[in-house]
């Protein structure tokens, strides 16, 4: 009887354990996803904001090399800068570079918004504007291989930036926020789930029959009586 009450104790305490480690793991997982949302952006997020950047900075090399390519930096910054013309000068692609950039951080990384509409805008105007630019301009005759590349990798790197931001950060925060409420939902279940307290009545046991009791103190005592009873 010691046996079972022991053996029931023991699987009691095992399934109460059992519960306190499930529960224990759960709110590791909360605190380790609400430390992660102290950062300033996800990484995914982080990443995309990153791209953008490059784009500015490999658009401005681009252009610089063409400046130094064409006459001079001086020069050429002298004649597409200050002497504009919508037909012959690569500055206003820099320009555009700079417009995405300044729109895509203040909207991803400053406000840290989750819609697509600022993405939406900025590769509206860029393509518009590059389209536009490659049938009213005369760059591709006068600009030699600039005159091509410069717009195609604007137009190329805009439509990267919007692959990355509506196929990679939205989709992966939104999983990460249902994924943090399952586990919230799972922590506020725990308690409901967990064993109950003990209870006396669980290893309640028989008392011993007295008379059983006074015939083996009977049998001790008077061997003889005993073996009689063994031998009929």
């Amino acid at each position: 009887m010691d046996s079972r009450c022991s053996s029931s104790a023991d699987s009691r305490l095992t399934g109460r354990g059992l519960g306190s480690i499930n529960t224990t793991a759960i709110c590791a997982r909360v605190e380790s996803y609400e430390a992660g949302e102290k950062k300033c952006i996800s990484d995914v997020r982080r990443t995309f904001c990153l791209f953008v950047t490059f784009d500015l900075l490999f658009i401005t090399l681009l252009w610089i090399i063409e400046l130094n390519v064409n006459g001079g930096i001086p020069t050429q910054l002298e004649k597409e800068v200050l002497q504009y013309d919508y037909r012959a000068s690569f500055f206003d692609i820099f320009l555009l570079a700079v417009f995405r950039f300044s729109a895509l951080i203040l909207a991803y990384a400053v406000c840290k918004l989750r819609h697509w509409w600022a993405i939406a805008i900025t590769t509206a105007v860029s393509c518009a504007f590059l389209i536009i630019k490659v049938i009213l301009s005369k760059l591709l005759s006068q600009g030699g291989t600039f005159g091509y590349l410069l717009p195609i990798v604007s137009f190329v790197l805009a439509w990267i930036e919007t692959w990355l931001l509506d196929f990679k950060v939205l989709p992966q925060e939104a999983e990460d926020e249902n994924r943090y409420q399952s586990i919230l939902g799972a922590t506020a279940r725990a308690p409901l789930m967990g064993p109950g307290p003990l209870s006396d009545g669980q290893f309640y046991s028989p008392p011993e029959s007295v008379a059983d009791s006074d015939e083996e103190l009977d049998d001790k005592h008077d061997p003889e009586k005993g073996l009689i009873q063994q031998v009929t």
